[in-house]
């Protein structure tokens, strides 16, 4: 095998890591946003972890972070709780920073 393809071989397995790695920093960062916001609407331990799972499957319909957006906008908003999209968003982005630094080691 030439040194080109073994550079090639190299980064492939690189992408493959860092893109499991993404995606359990996505999926924590969901699990921590469905507490966060069953939390806001009062519900119960194990209220709060079903919810979380239902956070972290909303993530699967399409690409970004929109699904996940409008869940929680939609569920919040359904129980009366008073939250601007602007919190909301900043809310994801610090549970995403916090995940990274989990799943990345600092």
């Amino acid at each position: 095998m030439s040194t080109f393809d073994e550079r090639g071989n190299a980064q492939e397995a690189k992408f493959v890591l860092d893109a499991g790695k993404e995606f359990k920093a996505e999926a924590k960062r969901n699990k921590a946003l469905g507490q966060w916001a069953a939390n806001l609407m009062g519900k119960t331990e194990a209220e709060a972890d079903a919810y979380a799972l239902e956070v972290i499957m909303a993530d699967m319909e399409e690409a970004g972070d929109e699904d996940v957006f409008r869940k929680l906008r939609g569920d919040l908003t359904a129980a009366n709780c008073d939250i601007s999209d602007d919190a909301i968003r900043h809310r994801m982005a610090s549970e995403l920073k916090a995940a990274r630094e989990e799943v990345y080691g600092g």
